[in-house]
């Protein structure tokens, strides 16, 4: 029996089930077409079920001590270490990322792991002085309850995790939507961690299932107080404008046009190593990618010259072999849409320095230059492994191409100066962004999220803390109040 066999099902209340829906989500290889698995999807009474059991779990959980909710942290650290390799080859099978890709996602995965095993007994009461004779002012963080996650395909694994083990070490309930093209990476391979890592039964649930299936009621249900939501701004308004309808609090991790910025006296061969990395990790399938790639006039033939020739060295193919750079795209939709969003680009006029073609899933890389600024292209996300290079014309313009999007998520900026690039990523609207590196990075203490369309709220370090606990005033009045009648 594989892996997608064993876990390619709903697990609601402690209880790995078939979905009751009258259809099945498909799990597909993106590389072969190979089906990994059928899923029937889960029904709106599947949803209430999972909801209530959480809720039912949640009470008796958050009042366990944090220590035992520590340990249970523990073993499903050593759990994710021991089946790593067996999580690694369904990460490819699943995304069509490449080995390196799903390493690192691992990797990352277990430092978030990590930093919760710490948080569970991180949160802090505080005593506060107060105006009134007598009174004794004590706030207490407090878990929020049930949480729900819905995680993208792209790296679901980690971002699913860097949801569910902070919000379980704090006390809370979980209840997991991965996405369709991920649901055993981004759910049942997460779901099996912490069941045998002794997770009590109701605290964690994975619903694969489609807004055709069950509407808004994941978001509309009255049990959950959080909604954890990474996926596209368009969803993403969705989301948050229903969940603020419900008065539910939400941390939107959404759709990014980064830039990353070589000025004139960048390191270029070390900018152009960032450049391809931002750019093509993962097939360009990163909400951080570097979707513009911005280079000052006076080093823009050098460094266009040395980003092509590395770009037209990368191989495109299948995702297990060590030599593969790019794989594919996660589904056929997407590598239509992209290529059909080249074509019109150069019939609009941009040149394609490296153009790459099509075949079935595997879109090869493309370099286009020449936008008009107003393009449409320079100004939206493009998921897949197409770069654009603007070339600007001193550091005043590289802010205002920089900005000149309405999304904010990350960024970088290369410059022998060290403070010279932070001077110039102060001035960028953005979340997060990197001087002299990717503009690819998340780490457990570092506060992750974007501006503008590209998200709402934080994860991570302190941040964490805030999105999935609340606080309590309690006052005590150790004297007598004087009343006015």
């Amino acid at each position: 029996m594989s892996i997608f066999d064993d876990l390619a099902h709903q697990y609601i209340d402690g209880e790995w089930l078939a979905g009751t829906g009258s259809w099945d989500i498909i799990d597909v290889n993106p590389y072969n077409g190979e089906k990994l698995a059928a899923i029937t999807v889960a029904t709106v009474e599947q949803v209430d079920q999972a909801y209530r059991g959480a809720e039912r779990a949640q009470r008796e959980w958050a009042a366990t001590s944090p220590y035992a909710r520590r340990a249970v942290l523990e073993r499903a650290l050593r759990i994710t270490e021991e089946r790593e390799k067996e999580i690694i080859e369904a990460m490819i099978d699943e995304l069509g990322g490449t080995r390196p890709k799903a390493e690192y996602e691992v990797h990352l995965a277990k430092e978030f792991i990590r930093e919760s095993i710490q948080l569970a007994i991180r949160p802090e009461g505080r005593i506060l002085a107060s105006p009134v004779d007598g009174k004794e002012n004590r706030v207490q963080r407090l878990p929020v309850g049930v949480v729900t996650v819905i995680s993208p395909f792209n790296f679901p694994f980690l971002v699913t995790m860097k949801s569910v083990a902070p919000a379980l070490a704090l006390g809370n309930a979980v209840v997991i939507k991965p996405n369709q093209n991920a649901p055993v990476v981004g759910g049942g391979v997460i779901a099996k961690v912490f069941e045998d890592a002794g997770l009590p039964a109701g605290l964690l649930n994975v619903l694969v299932t489609d807004i055709a299936e069950i509407g808004d009621a994941l978001l509309t249900h009255p049990v959950p107080k959080v909604i954890s939501f990474a996926g596209s701004d368009r969803v993403g308004r969705h989301v948050g404008s229903v969940a603020a309808r419900h008065f539910k609090r939400t941390v939107l991790e959404l759709s990014g046009n980064s830039a990353l910025v070589v000025l004139d006296d960048a390191d270029l061969d070390y900018a152009v190593d960032a450049a391809v990395f931002s750019r093509f990790v993962y097939q360009g399938q990163v909400c951080m990618a570097a979707n513009r790639i911005l280079v000052d006039a006076s080093v823009a033939e050098e460094f266009t010259e040395k980003f092509t020739t590395r770009v037209r060295g990368l191989k495109t193919g299948d995702p297990h072999d060590a030599d593969t750079h790019i794989g594919p795209l996660i589904n056929s939709f997407q590598a239509d849409a992209l290529t059909a969003l080249v074509d019109q680009a150069v019939e609009s006029g941009a040149k394609a320095l490296v153009r790459g073609s099509t075949r079935g899933n595997l879109v090869e890389p493309t370099v286009l230059a020449g936008l008009p600024e107003d393009s449409p292209l320079l100004g939206q996300e493009i998921f897949g492994p197409v770069a654009l290079l603007v070339v600007f014309d001193g550091e005043d313009e590289a802010v205002r191409l920089t900005n000149a999007t309405p999304y904010g998520l990350s960024g970088a900026v290369h410059t022998r100066d060290v403070e010279r690039g932070v001077r110039f990523a102060q001035r960028i609207e953005t979340g997060m962004i990197h001087v002299n590196d990717s503009t690819i990075g998340d780490e457990p203490l570092a506060a992750f999220g974007g501006e503008k369309a590209s998200g709402l709220g934080r994860l991570n370090g302190d941040a964490t803390i805030e999105a999935f606990t609340t606080q309590k005033w309690i006052s005590v009045q150790h004297g007598r109040t004087t009343f006015p009648f």
